[in-house]
């Protein structure tokens, strides 16, 4: 019974004292040699979001695994062959999870990360959803609604969404137009 309530987020996991979130941020976690856990933890939320997004139009593209890659290596420091086998081990919970734990870990990225992480956060998503060329509605109504789970102002979120106008999918014309 109580791995079920793990699995389900709603008992705290042994390893992580006072935290919700379980297995799938562990899973992750245990793959980022050289940070202290508590910095493992924080990228594999950071991960398990990025997937989250790449997953919200329900197929990943070539293009947002490698995005998601990238930011880990450039925002995190961490090595590509890490970042590499952290992004497949998120993509695979998010897949199997099918979004009971989403809030979970971003509330708990959101408890763990200062306002400019969040920020960065935030572009990371945007970059991943239009590195296959267009930011679809459904990617970035959830990466609109990671930013207001993860407190962030409207206007922020907003503001760097702007920087990626010419990829969203609703602004763009229709065919034959």
């Amino acid at each position: 019974m109580s791995s079920l309530l793990r699995f389900l987020g709603i008992q705290k996991s042994e390893g992580h004292p006072g935290s919700q979130v379980s297995e799938p941020v562990d899973r992750i976690a245990a793959e980022l040699d050289g940070l202290s856990p508590e910095r493992a933890r924080f990228y594999a939320c950071f991960a398990y979001v990025l997937a989250r997004v790449a997953e919200a139009d329900l197929k990943i593209e070539e293009g947002e695994i490698a995005a998601m890659e990238r930011a880990l290596v450039e925002v995190a420091g961490i090595p590509p062959e890490e970042a590499g086998l952290a992004i497949r081990i998120a993509r695979s919970e998010v897949e199997a999870l099918g979004g009971s734990l989403n809030f979970l870990v971003t509330q708990e990225f959101g408890q763990s990360s200062s306002t400019a992480e969040k920020l960065q956060l935030i572009e990371c998503l945007y970059a991943v959803a239009a590195a296959d060329d267009s930011v679809t509605g459904a990617e970035n109504n959830d990466i609109l609604s990671i930013a207001s789970e993860l407190g962030l102002p409207r206007q922020d979120a907003l503001a760097i969404r702007a920087r990626f106008r010419d990829k969203l999918a609703e602004l763009r014309p229709l065919p034959g137009e």
